[in-house]
């Protein structure tokens, strides 16, 4: 996954300043993001403080390396079956 331009500090920071009524298109513009962006770290990080938002960060990548160990738990157990030849 590519990694953000931005840290979670700088994003809760462009969705607080949003909050106090600065206008979307002036924040993206100055920020150098899109409007798109905006609306999907909104939908992400709306209503976090930095913390919550480090803390998912740290569960995402998390998740991520349970899933591969899952995949790799999988992959093992039908290698294993093969050889064995046994049928499912």
């Amino acid at each position: 996954m590519k990694k953000s331009r931005f840290s979670e500090e700088q994003i809760i920071g462009c969705l607080k300043q949003a909050e106090a009524g600065m206008p979307i298109k002036e924040l993206c513009r100055n920020g150098g993001f899109s409007d798109a962006t905006f609306y999907k770290w909104r939908a992400k990080f709306g209503g976090m403080q930095v913390s919550e938002a480090q803390r998912l960060r740290e569960l995402e990548s998390e998740n991520a390396k349970l899933k591969r160990l899952l995949a790799e738990a999988h992959l093992d157990m039908h290698a294993l079956k093969s050889v064995l030849g046994v049928k499912r």
